[in-house]
């Protein structure tokens, strides 16, 4: 009898240390802040991304007007190589780009294949919102953008054809890691109501075969947000981030407790399992949670991402494993 005293004795102290810290763990969470609004996108061309997102975001827009903009800036700029207007084109010398938006209510668009417009984003943002289908390619995307109003452009810049002959010459594919295969913007935003959008564009890898597109226009690959959870990108070849499902996978490993940095961490590891020849491979991730938490990783060093949030602005380079 004194025995199953004491162990009664031990079990209700044991109870009340344990809800003692439970609830400590939950004013410690309540505590954390979220940070909001916040913007952040791939790469040095995501600082002037982020500037025009913040715009909106500063005056307490939408998110996904906040990326679309954002993602115009490259897609408009004639220096860019790798996305939009400047591309480099395919081996054929035409530039085609691919490019999606996703926002808070998981409603989403996409164009790939496309030829002959600037701005892609603002054409996947039509489709989500002007059809009922989720994306269009080749010539019923170029079809659709020219009956929405937009102007049909030649895309291939001086600076572009020179090095697409340049590289007639030898007709070598050896894309140069993070310069010639770091060939999207991903750009992700929390607005001031709490709600996250996303927006992924390019012109795809230089050189590529003719027809060939990536994973940026395709969610769940180059981009994907859940508005309960966070929202990811993906940039680099994106033949490795479709085998995994990239972003949808970091979204849902951020779902399973793991931070936007662990997330994208987890899932590059996933794809070095995959590529024994990693000399030419680059992948980076970059996610943003529901608190603005934001975090990314990439395999090898030189990834780096734009951050703008009422404190900071500036460009960071992401850790890598390689």
């Amino acid at each position: 009898m004194e025995n199953r005293r004491k162990f009664i004795k031990k079990a209700v102290i044991g109870s009340a240390a344990f809800s003692t810290l439970s609830c400590a763990n939950a004013q410690q969470e309540q505590k954390v802040e979220t940070v909001k609004p916040i913007v952040v996108s791939t790469w040095n061309f995501g600082m002037g991304a982020n500037a025009e997102a913040w715009k909106v975001l500063e005056k307490g827009g939408r998110a996904l007007d906040a990326v679309e903009v954002g993602a115009m800036v490259p897609e408009s700029d004639p220096e860019e190589s790798s996305v939009g207007y400047g591309g480099l084109p395919d081996r054929e010398g035409k530039v085609t780009l691919d490019s999606c938006v996703m926002d808070e209510n998981g409603n989403c668009g996409s164009v790939a294949f496309l030829e002959h417009i600037k701005n892609p984003v603002q054409v996947a943002r039509k489709v989500m919102e002007d059809t009922p289908h989720v994306m269009l390619v080749g010539k019923g995307a170029l079809q659709f953008a020219l009956e929405s109003g937009f102007k049909k452009e030649n895309l291939l810049t001086p600076k572009a054809e020179k090095r697409w002959k340049e590289w007639l010459e030898n007709s070598e594919y050896k894309p140069v890691v993070n310069v010639e295969n770091h060939d999207t913007i991903g750009i992700l935003a929390l607005d001031e109501a709490g709600n996250l959008s996303g927006a992924c564009t390019t012109s795809g890898m230089a050189f590529k075969m003719h027809g060939r597109v990536g994973d940026s226009p395709l969610i769940g690959a180059g981009l994907f947000v859940d508005n309960e959870i966070g929202a990811a990108t993906a940039t680099g070849v994106g033949e490795a981030v479709i085998r995994t499902a990239g972003t949808a996978m970091v979204v849902e490993l951020m779902r399973n407790g793991n931070s936007p940095q662990q997330a994208c961490k987890i899932m590059v590891e996933r794809i070095l399992k995959l590529y024994p020849n990693r000399e030419n491979l680059q992948v980076g991730f970059l996610a943003l949670n529901k608190a603005g938490e934001y975090g990314a990783y990439g395999i090898q060093a030189g990834f780096n991402f734009a951050v703008r949030t009422n404190s900071k602005n500036e460009l960071e380079d992401a850790q890598h494993l390689i």
